[in-house]
C-alpha cells in the first residue's frame, strides 16, 4: 500500500508542470531584457555585418555591440543561468529553465548574450563536473566569463557516427603527451575566431570492453597539427562565422593532463552532459516555432490574393490552428521531460528526453515550412529568417542524434519491459551529444 501511494505521489509530482515561484521573476526579467536589449542589438548586429568581405570575421562594431549587451546582461544578473550549480549559475531546475529557454529561442543571439548558448553550455557543464583545477582555471573560467567560445568534436566523415562506438580518431600516449590523429566534421562553432578550445571524442584503446575504448580530451585552438580544412555547408550555407567545420588532426600533441576524467571514460563523460544541455535545443526550438507562427499570422493578415486575406485562403487558417496545437503539445512534452529529469533523475528520464528529441525538431520543421509556403518566394529568401530557421531545425534532426536513434531508445525502452534487455551505453551517448 505504501509503495502504491509513493508511486501515485511521484506521478502527481511528475505531472505538475508549473514554473516555480522562485524562478518567475527571472523568467519575466529575461523576457524584458530580450525585448529592450537583445532585439535592438541584433538588428544593429545584422546591419553592421551587411556586405562584409570576410565572412569568417566580424565586421567593425559587431562584437562591440554584442559585448555591450553581454556586459548589460552580467550587470543585470542574467548570466550563466543554465548551470544547475548555484555557485556559478542560478541553480535552476530543468523545468524552470525550459520556460526560459523557449524565450531565448525566439531571437538570435539571445542565448549568447546571456552566455547560455551551445555548445558552450554542455562543455561548461562537463568542465565544471569533471575538470581538474588547472583545466577549470584555463578553460572553464574564460567560458563562464563569456570571453571565449568552444566546440565539441565527435562526428567523423568516414563512418556512421550515430553509433558512438565507431569513433576512430586515435589518441596514443607518448611520454607525457597524447598524440592525436584523425578527422572530424560538422564541428559547430569551430569557425568562430573566438573558439579557443575543443572537447574531442577520441579512441584510446582496443580493449575488450567496447564502452571503455573512447576518451574525451581537450585540444586548444589554434594548435600545431590542427587544420581547419573549411566549412561544411548546410543547404548551401556555410553559416559563417560560427561554421560547422571539417578538421584534420595530424600528429596533434597535447599534454597528458588534457585528458578529461581519465582514459576510457568518454561514454561516462557523455552521460555527464546533464541538465538543460540535453534538451536545450528542444526548448529553444519551441521558441523558433512561436516565431514562425507569428510571422505566418502577420503575413497572412497583411497580404491579399484573389480579393481576400491570405490567412483565409487555401486552408491557411487550419495551418495556423494546427501550428498552435502542436506548439502547445510540444511545450507540454518538453516540460514533462524537464520535470522527469528533476523528479526521476537524468538517467531515468532518458526515454522522455529521446521522445522530445524525436518529436520537436520534426514538428517545428513542418511549422516553419508552412510559414515559408504562406510567404511565397520571400519565405526562402534573405528577407525573412525562415530559411535559416528551417535549415537549423532540419539539421537538429541529425546533429543532436538522428531521429532513428531517439526512436530506437524509446522503442527499446518499451520492449525492455518484456525482455529485460540492458541499454547500450554507446547508443545513449549519441543523444547526449
Amino acid at each position: 500500500m505504501a509503495d502504491t501511494q509513493h508511486s501515485m505521489d511521484a506521478m502527481n509530482e511528475l505531472n505538475d508542470l508549473r514554473m516555480s515561484d522562485s524562478a518567475r521573476p527571472l523568467y519575466e526579467h529575461v523576457k524584458t531584457f530580450i525585448k529592450e536589449t537583445v532585439e535592438p542589438m541584433y538588428e544593429e548586429f545584422e546591419r553592421l555585418g551587411e556586405g562584409k568581405k570576410d565572412i569568417w570575421s566580424y565586421a567593425p562594431g559587431q562584437l562591440e555591440a554584442l559585448e555591450k549587451a553581454k556586459d548589460e546582461a552580467k550587470k543585470q544578473g542574467l548570466w550563466n543561468f543554465f548551470l544547475p550549480d548555484a555557485e556559478t549559475g542560478e541553480g535552476l531546475k530543468n523545468l524552470d529553465y525550459a520556460y526560459i529557454a523557449a524565450e531565448l529561442g525566439k531571437v538570435p543571439l539571445a542565448s549568447e548574450t546571456m552566455n547560455c548558448s551551445a555548445p558552450d553550455t554542455g562543455n561548461m557543464e562537463v568542465l565544471e563536473r569533471v575538470g581538474t583545477p588547472a583545466q577549470k582555471e584555463q578553460w572553464l573560467k574564460p567560458l563562464l566569463e563569456g570571453k571565449i567560445r568552444s566546440a565539441f568534436a565527435m562526428t567523423e566523415p568516414a563512418l556512421p557516427s550515430s553509433d558512438a562506438k565507431n569513433v576512430s580518431m586515435s589518441a596514443v600516449l607518448e611520454g607525457d603527451e597524447w598524440v592525436i590523429n584523425g578527422e572530424k566534421y560538422y564541428i559547430s562553432g569551430a569557425g568562430d575566431p573566438r573558439c579557443k578550445i575543443m572537447i574531442c571524442m577520441v579512441k584510446t584503446n582496443d580493449g575488450p570492453d567496447v564502452n571503455r575504448r573512447q576518451s574525451q580530451i581537450l585540444v586548444p585552438l589554434p594548435h600545431p597539427g590542427v587544420t581547419i580544412v573549411g566549412p561544411m555547408h548546410v543547404f548551401g550555407d556555410p553559416d559563417a562565422p560560427h561554421g560547422h567545420m571539417h578538421i584534420v588532426f595530424d600528429n596533434v600533441r597535447v599534454p597528458k593532463e588534457n585528458m578529461l576524467l581519465g582514459e576510457g571514460r568518454g561514454f561516462e563523460i557523455s552521460q555527464l552532459r546533464l541538465g538543460p544541455g540535453r534538451i536545450h535545443h528542444c526548448m529553444r526550438s519551441i521558441g523558433a516555432a512561436e516565431k514562425a507562427l507569428d510571422l505566418m499570422v502577420v503575413r497572412g493578415m497583411t497580404r491579399q490574393a484573389f480579393g481576400r486575406d491570405l490567412i483565409k485562403l487555401g486552408g491557411n487558417i487550419e495551418k495556423v490552428s494546427r501550428a498552435r496545437i502542436e506548439i502547445e503539445a510540444m511545450r507540454m512534452m518538453v516540460l514533462k521531460a524537464a520535470k522527469a529529469m528533476d523528479v526521476l533523475g537524468n538517467k531515468e528520464a532518458r526515454v522522455w528526453i529521446s521522445m522530445v528529441k524525436a518529436m520537436v525538431p520534426e514538428r517545428v520543421c513542418a511549422i516553419i515550412d508552412d510559414a515559408i509556403q504562406l510567404h511565397g518566394a520571400t519565405g526562402v529568401s534573405q528577407w525573412t529568417p525562415l530559411a535559416r530557421m528551417y535549415a537549423n531545425q532540419r539539421t537538429l534532426r541529425l546533429a543532436d542524434g538522428p531521429d532513428e536513434v531517439h526512436h530506437m531508445v524509446v522503442g527499446r525502452a518499451e520492449t525492455r519491459k518484456y525482455t529485460g534487455e540492458e541499454e547500450d551505453p554507446a547508443l545513449a551517448a549519441v543523444w547526449r551529444k
